[in-house]
């Protein structure tokens, strides 16, 4: 199992725009590279990248959550 970590603090995002679906849901295979989420600073939307392929199992934030720089965002099996 492995973590993947916010790089940025911020405001946490599963989706694009609040009317789209989520970039990935819990029990989507991902692949190494493939944006999962973003996270907001001052107005800059940034991806987030999975570091690893597998399966998401859990995200541990929810959209609009405040994250900090190195907290867990998902976790990913497989990899």
């Amino acid at each position: 199992m492995t973590t993947i970590k916010a790089t940025m603090p911020g405001v946490f995002y599963r989706r694009p725009s609040p009317d789209a679906e989520p970039y990935v849901s819990e029990g989507t295979e991902v692949s190494e590279g493939q944006t999962i989420a973003l996270i907001e600073v001052m107005k800059t939307f940034n991806e987030v990248k999975s570091e690893v392929s597998g399966k998401v199992t859990k995200f541990l934030l929810d959209d609009g959550d405040e994250v900090s720089m190195g907290q867990d965002i998902a976790e990913v099996d497989g990899a």
